[in-house]
């Protein structure tokens, strides 16, 4: 593995289990038969090397969701009337 690519990627993503998840995730298409997104160093480099080169090169990025609503889960636990019993979490 490229350790240059990973310092530089680290930075870019910020967060280790997000670069992981992504990492695996890309991975995974590569070998399926995604086409890179970048030019090989070498004809034999690994699919995480490219898939950290992607976002290196800024070609492969990660979009975080929005943040939930702080009454998601509202009043959960709490029984309906006349709903029977309650199921509490």
């Amino acid at each position: 593995m490229n350790f240059e690519y990973l310092t530089k990627a680290q930075e870019k993503i910020g967060t280790i289990p997000v670069l992981v998840n992504l990492v695996s995730y890309r991975t995974r298409q590569l070998i399926r038969g995604a086409r890179p997104m970048v030019k090989r160093d070498f004809p034999e480099q690994d699919h995480h090397d490219i898939v950290l080169k992607e976002i290196v090169e800024g070609k492969l990025t990660v979009e975080m969701g929005v943040e939930p609503p702080d009454d998601i889960f509202g009043d959960v636990g709490t029984p309906a009337k006349n709903d029977g019993p309650a199921v509490v979490l």
